[in-house]
């Protein structure tokens, strides 16, 4: 069952005021999210671009060990659920970053170890808000959602770059001042989208945006995948020993493939909740997955080049994500992305080549221009497949679950098991730059990211052709059921009646009357057969234009020209004006209610029309004295063919999105109610 779509819109559809809070809150969290991944210094890596290894301990060991586990999944799961109130889980994630700030303003003081829960559930707080914030945008400006989208993967690539840079900013190893202004900057460019969308923001939960089983799924599908590491983490070193029939000592001294067996079981685990979410969200998760894997290495390994080059490392990483933000915003990003993907696997191509199979020496012998145009390019590339694939996962209400817990976690997954493949006769190097040795596997998966994304957005073109050749079919569809419905009225009002006419009394004419009298029967029978057949199987094709002007029509002339001995006719002593169109289906209704009268009502039965005039509409009543009829009588006729009432007065009044009211009893006569909107006009 796939889900329900929603097509996205130009913005110059959309007034400014309605998507422009929402950009300014996209791009002002993006702050946050390079305030997380921006520590003042590290040991080895920083926290994004780090591999995250099981640590063969069997699982949390304590109370905290489960919270700080834990915290992350209930944060994911809160921001799943309530993806409409982003910008209040945006400012909720900022505010969660307020202990790292305290800790960085005053290291040796004494905090409460409850607090450290926070900044690593506000981090999944703030991406899920993220994403959500690009959902919302999709409809009125397509462009800024998919750039949103890019920029939460390179807002983290640029906080890496800027460990350790903090001197040439703030002439100081501190980050506190740096990150207290992003903090600040970002919360006054979130205020505009919280005030606008106080009352939530309901585009940004897609198309399914009640609690359905869509919804339910991808909520049910990402919680799970922020929670894989949990289970995986009771795998021990001595339970994959057993699992593979291998010694203790074995696993212990290859650690890789300790590492490659916990990253195969994420990927499969992942991959199967991203199936049952649905096929886009797993060609979706997969897609970005497999691009963030692929840059990781390569600006692990400019990122190490241009230590000592500060602005250039941060300024290159922060162009790499705005050039990969504007690719994504771009009205050709499927092809764009996938050039740049193309180019910057050839740009690794050539730097394996040129170092001879030795990467590490742009590091060692810190070369910056070919650094500089290598971290440019992954970094787009990177960005640009991940924003790209924004417009067919948020049009499905995917996006949050899908490029948030999805393809983070398949991302670590496959981190994880590629490191079997850095490996030199055999062994990994003991050197953080281990993976950066391997450019041509990189590369590799850029050609594989691009590729994916053009059958993705292929996929996507398909998919929007067949819902535009569904659209049209409906549109003529309902376009030839409307003109059937009014033919039928007309026959039903002309010909039916002339036929029905004779067959009465035919009989009164002789021989040959009654012969005349059983043709017509014959054929009123075979009439009203056709036009069953006709609105039941929904055949046929052709408009037409029904006639009546918009001109002002005193709708009591008309209805008194229908009084005679056995009808009586009331009406306002004042104008009752109506456009002519709706006045003329309004008196052809009462028409047909007076035609059934004579033939229903009996002989000897009297009709009374009653005009009204109210302030949001005209209300025309027909009642009689007659004979009256069961209430279901009308279901019955419809089924008979005889479509007098639905078509006759029913079509007529609906079309002029009005009312009709039908109510009888045998022996108690027959009302029927006419009520039209005064606004109404005739449908073309």
């Amino acid at each position: 069952m796939n889900a329900p779509t929603i097509r996205p819109t130009a913005v110059g559809s959309v007034p400014v005021s309605r998507w422009l809070p929402a950009a300014l809150a996209g791009v002002a969290g993006c702050l946050f999210l390079v305030m997380a991944t921006s520590p003042p210094a590290v040991a080895g890596l920083p926290p994004f671009l780090d591999t995250p290894i099981d640590n063969g301990y069997g699982g949390p060991a304590s109370l905290e060990a489960w919270l700080f586990a834990l915290a992350p999944v209930i944060a994911t799961a809160f921001g799943l659920c309530l993806l409409r109130w982003w910008p209040y889980l945006l400012a909720a994630s900022a505010l969660m970053a307020v202990p790292d700030l305290m800790f960085e303003w005053s290291p040796n003081a004494d905090y409460p170890w409850a607090l450290a829960l926070l900044p690593s559930a506000g981090y999944a707080l703030a991406l899920i808000a993220l994403l959500a914030c690009a959902q919302g945008l999709i409809r009125g400006a397509a462009g800024w959602a998919a750039a949103i989208a890019a920029l939460t993967l390179g807002s983290r690539l640029v906080g890496s770059a800027m460990t350790d840079s903090y001197r040439w900013v703030l002439s100081s190893d501190n980050p506190a001042s740096c990150h207290t202004a992003l903090l600040i900057v970002g919360l006054v460019g979130l205020a505009p989208a919280v005030w606008s969308h106080r009352r939530g923001d309901t585009a940004a939960a897609g198309p399914a945006h009640t609690w359905s089983w869509l919804r339910v799924r991808l909520i049910v599908a990402g919680t799970l995948a922020a929670s894989v590491s949990i289970p995986l983490s009771f795998l021990t070193t001595q339970g994959i020993a057993d699992a593979l029939g291998v010694s203790w000592d074995a696993v212990t001294r290859h650690g890789f493939a300790q590492t490659a067996v916990v990253g195969v079981l994420t990927l499969v685990t992942v991959a199967l909740l991203a199936a049952v979410a649905g096929i886009w969200p797993l060609g979706g998760a997969m897609t970005a997955a497999v691009a963030q894997v692929a840059v990781i290495p390569p600006i692990i390994l400019t990122v190490t080049a241009l230590n000592n080059d500060d602005p250039l490392r941060w300024f290159a990483a922060l162009a790499g994500a705005v050039l990969g933000a504007v690719v994504a915003g771009s009205k050709w990003r499927v092809p764009l992305a996938a050039t740049f993907a193309v180019l910057a696997a050839l740009a690794l191509f050539i730097a394996y080549g040129a170092t001879t199979g030795d990467p590490e020496k742009l590091a060692d012998q810190r070369v910056v221009i070919p650094s500089i145009l290598i971290l440019v390019l992954s970094a787009a590339a990177g960005g640009a497949v991940v924003g790209a694939t924004t417009p067919m996962l948020a049009a499905r209400g995917a996006l949050p679950a899908v490029l948030g817990p999805l393809a983070g976690t398949l991302a670590i997954g496959g981190l994880q098991t590629i490191q079997v493949t850095y490996l030199t006769d055999g062994e990994s190097e003991p050197s953080i730059l281990n993976s950066a040795q391997h450019l041509t596997t990189s590369a590799a998966l850029l050609l594989v990211a691009g590729a994916a994304i053009g059958g993705l957005g292929f996929a996507q073109l398909l998919s929007t052709r067949r819902a535009d050749r569904k659209h049209a079919e409906q549109i003529r569809r309902e376009a030839a059921t409307a003109e059937r419905d009014r033919l039928g009225r007309s026959i039903h009002d002309g010909v039916l009646q002339v036929l029905a006419l004779v067959q009465r009394q035919g009989a009164e004419l002789g021989a040959q009357g009654t012969e005349l009298a059983a043709l017509a029967g014959e054929q009123e029978v075979a009439l009203r057969g056709l036009l069953a057949s006709e609105a039941s199987s929904g055949a046929g094709a052709g408009t037409g234009a029904r006639g009546g002007g918009d001109a002002a029509e005193d709708l009591r002339a008309p209805l008194q020209a229908l009084a005679n001995p056995a009808v009586e006719v009331a009406t306002p002593a004042h104008a009752v004006e109506l456009p002519a169109g709706v006045a003329a289906e309004v008196v052809a209704a009462v028409r047909a209610a007076l035609d059934n009268v004579n033939k229903h009502a009996g002989p000897d039965a009297r009709a009374w029309i009653l005009l009204e005039d109210e302030p949001d509409g005209v209300r025309v009543t027909v009642r009689d004295d007659g004979v009256g009829f069961p209430p279901q009588r009308p279901a019955e006729a419809a089924e008979a063919g005889r479509l007098g009432i639905t078509q006759s007065m029913r079509g007529r009044i609906t079309d002029c999105g009005g009312t009709t009211t039908i109510e009888s009893r045998p022996g108690e006569g027959t009302e029927v109610e006419f009520w039209v909107p005064r606004a109404s006009r005739s449908r073309r």
